[in-house]
């Protein structure tokens, strides 16, 4: 009880999100996907990629219940926070943040859904076209499309196998982009 009044369990929690939101951001900044399989370099590229990491890390919580659901909503909160932050430093004004914000969100969730359907089916073609069509929607042919999909299942496998005691702990690991089977 004294723990509470004083913080100290609140702190401690803070402390393993921000654990766990630097481990998720540091992971969808891999160089790799930036200057080998051509994700633009942009700032609506690296929400792409930071909102694919999200959704993997929020795959990977989702049925369980307890510390686990409490860290995946909180997280999600982080995100979109730090997406509300971001734009503001991109200049955005107070006015135009919320739209702007409701855009993103909805591009969030949309591409969740196309992911979670394509990884639940097995569908390594249909998760290639989402991942294609959403982050080089400019680009006819995106070859490096295939190797990020590779990625994205690996990552799968490899969430899946981290014991979640583990995770709402503070810890999680994701494998390095280079290493994926192409």
């Amino acid at each position: 009880m004294f723990q509470r009044l004083f913080g100290r369990e609140r702190h401690a929690n803070r402390a393993i999100t921000d654990a766990l939101y630097a481990q998720i951001v540091a992971a969808a900044r891999q160089t790799a996907f930036y200057s080998e399989w051509n994700v633009p370099d942009t700032p609506l590229g690296r929400f792409e990629m930071l909102s694919l990491h999200m959704f993997l890390f929020q795959h990977r919580l989702r049925g369980e219940g307890g510390a686990a659901q409490e860290v995946a909503q909180v997280l999600i909160d982080e995100f979109f926070l730090d997406v509300d932050h971001s734009l503001r430093e991109l200049g955005i004004g107070d006015v135009g943040v919320p739209k702007r914000m409701k855009k993103l969100a909805k591009m969030y969730y949309g591409r969740t859904a196309a992911y979670d359907d394509a990884l639940e089916r097995n569908d390594h073609d249909g998760l290639t076209a989402a991942l294609a069509r959403n982050i080089r929607p400019d680009a006819g042919a995106w070859p490096q499309a295939s190797q990020l999909a590779n990625y994205v299942a690996d990552v799968r496998r490899q969430l899946a196998a981290q014991p979640s005691e583990s995770i709402v702990s503070g810890t999680v690991a994701f494998p390095l982009a280079r290493e994926v089977d192409r």
